[in-house]
């Protein structure tokens, strides 16, 4: 399976530090989604035009099933992730961003502030995560049954081997 997956941070994009919210997505998603999935990886400021280009360049011109996005989905200013995301999908699955915050949230009191989302554009799901390495663990498990049955339903052929 092909999945884009974009960190979204105006420090980690010009160097200031190492993204490892990105490489956790990749450990998380081997271990419960697709052990031989093929990662097409982005690493973007929060600049809401440059995001919704690089959505739609992943999902219609890349074919990605799977679109995952960490950071930008707090209340500052510079967070813009989910407004580029609503942008480009055509179906919002706001049940994601509940779960995410639900399960986050026993954790991490804050978690309450995320506005994270995910939605459908043509055969390609899309998942806003928080931008915090250790919160990627916990949004994406509980979500395993759903994004298999989303893929399922948008691309059958994708998770037929596995």
């Amino acid at each position: 399976m092909k999945i884009g997956r974009i960190t979204l941070s105006d420090r980690a994009s010009s160097g200031v530090y190492e993204d490892l919210s990105g490489p956790e997505i990749e450990r998380v998603v081997r271990e419960c989604l697709d052990p031989d999935a093929e990662f097409i990886i982005r690493l973007l400021p929060d600049e809401q035009s440059l995001i919704e280009q690089t959505l739609i360049e992943l999902t219609d011109q890349l074919d990605c099933a799977l679109v995952i996005t960490t950071g930008g989905t707090g209340p500052a200013p510079r967070d813009v992730t989910p407004e580029a995301t609503r942008a480009v999908l055509e179906k919002e699955l706001p049940g994601f961003g509940e779960i995410m915050r639900a399960a986050s949230f026993p954790h991490v009191p804050t978690a309450i502030l995320s506005r994270a989302t995910a939605g459908v554009r043509g055969t390609s799901l899309i998942i806003n995560l928080p931008g915090q390495p250790r919160a990627i663990e916990t949004c994406l498990q509980p979500l395993r049954p759903a994004v298999a049955k989303c893929l399922s339903l948008l691309q059958p052929q994708t998770l037929s081997a596995h």
